[in-house]
């Protein structure tokens, strides 16, 4: 189906439309990945899985969610983003609904939620939000990545407390029912409202009359474009300190605190809505941090913001294995600190994906970013899980997290040094469209 030329409106900028479904787009689909925290304890009590068994599964989830960003990023240039929102909203309706219905047995478990859900939610992870931002804002890019990003956390904001509410008093499978409503509701708003790109007499928002519009980059094959932004960017450091800092993100947000906290506040007699609670908090105070963070990349060294906000999170991990104690507000103070802290690390890292691989390309380089940041959430979801199984509590999988981000606020300040003067020369393994590298931060 055709979508019809947007008109110049005359004061109201059409991008504010397309960033709002963007982010409700996103809201929901944090929403859907933020069950597995809720679900972990009551599936163990239905069903007998033990607390890794349960963990595997969420870690495909999580895999998958980032080895397809690339290629949803190729699949959103050739096909455009209101297509590959609706296919994505669609499988992650049926994967949840047979989840609710139909599972029986661990493999089902993996094959719905690890698979089918965690491949629906890959297609709208931030890649979504980067391609977007590009595409339709010329000014405040960091502000509104910075907006998108915390839609994660306005997700959990939204959907935990409630979902945990929903399974207290009307069991897990009520829960679930609730997220396929939302999102099949999502569905006609998609359809009617969003927009591919500025076409017409519609330009981004912030371009000046006078100044020409960017060219969109020819659509290629999306599996071999991803093929060939991975080759290349595996050849330059910057993408190794890039992805390496981004898989200790993942490991020490999504795959351990958005998977476990739930459950390991549970282990100390904490009960589960209390616990989501705690999440909620995080997400009120992720939203303001990661909207700072935002406009802070827009301003300040994003190299400095990165080793500020990995060192933080740092601590706060380390800190989090003594807070685990009712009568005090350690808890709650680890909350609001690691909250701000939460997602804050992505539009300094969007923004140092685009100057070294270029605007066009940000969305397909981000997307190998993000796969390792789910590799990294994926093998933290599990072996944090096994950890917990092995030893009866979580300490360790906080203390090794907490390390590892100390010693990534140190690597990170080596990004955008010297960088190598072959990516801006070296044409062939991006298709045309990719800009030479800035070496500003």
């Amino acid at each position: 189906m055709s979508v019809p030329t947007i008109s110049k409106p005359a004061r109201f900028h059409y991008a504010w439309v397309v960033m709002a479904i963007t982010f409700l787009t996103l809201i929901v689909a944090a929403g859907v990945r933020s069950v597995p925290g809720v679900l972990i304890v009551p599936l163990e009590h239905e069903f007998g899985w033990s607390r890794a068994t349960i963990s595997f599964a969420v870690s495909i989830n999580l895999l998958l969610y980032g080895l397809i960003g690339p290629f949803a990023a190729g699949f959103i240039n050739l096909y455009g983003p209101r297509r590959i929102m609706l296919l994505a909203f669609t499988l992650v309706a049926a994967g949840v609904t047979s989840t609710a219905l139909v599972m029986k047995t661990p493999w089902q478990l993996t094959l719905l939620w690890g698979v089918l859900v965690g491949s629906g939610t890959g297609l709208t992870a931030l890649v979504l939000g980067a391609t977007v931002v590009h595409r339709w804002f010329h000014v405040h890019r960091g502000t509104i990545m910075g907006v998108l990003t915390a839609s994660t956390a306005t997700g959990q904001l939204l959907f935990l407390p409630l979902l945990a509410h929903v399974i207290e008093k009307y069991g897990w499978r009520s829960a679930v029912f609730i997220i396929v409503g939302v999102l099949l509701a999502m569905l006609p708003l998609i359809f009617f409202l969003m927009r591919d790109r500025p076409a017409g007499a519609v330009r981004p928002f912030g371009l000046s009359p006078d100044e020409p519009m960017a060219a969109p980059a020819p659509a290629g094959n999306p599996f071999s474009e991803a093929i060939s932004a991975l080759r290349f960017g595996l050849r330059h450091r910057d993408f190794w300190l890039l992805a390496g800092s981004f898989f200790i993100c993942g490991a020490s947000t999504n795959g351990l605190i958005g998977t476990h906290l739930v459950p390991a506040c549970m282990d100390h007699g904490i009960p589960e809505v209390k616990a989501a609670g705690l999440l909620a908090v995080m997400g009120i105070f992720d939203l303001i941090g990661t909207t700072a963070s935002g406009w802070l990349s827009d301003r300040f060294s994003n190299r400095w913001l990165l080793f500020v906000y990995y060192g933080l999170r740092g601590l706060s991990l380390l800190f989090l294995p003594s807070a685990f104690q009712p009568e005090t507000h350690r808890l709650s103070l680890f909350a609001v600190f690691y909250g701000l802290d939460w997602i804050a690390t992505v539009p300094p890292t969007v923004a140092l994906t685009a100057q070294a691989f270029g605007r066009e390309k940000v969305g397909i380089m981000f997307g190998w970013i993000i796969a390792s940041h789910q590799i990294g959430a994926a093998l933290a979801a599990w072996g944090a899980g096994l950890i917990r199984t092995n030893e009866g509590a979580y300490d360790h999988a906080f203390l090794i997290s907490g390390s590892l981000c100390v010693l990534t606020a140190a690597g990170v300040l080596f990004i955008g040094r010297k960088r190598d003067t072959a990516v801006a020369a070296e044409s062939s393994p991006l298709p045309s469209g990719a800009m030479a590298p800035s070496t500003s931060d």
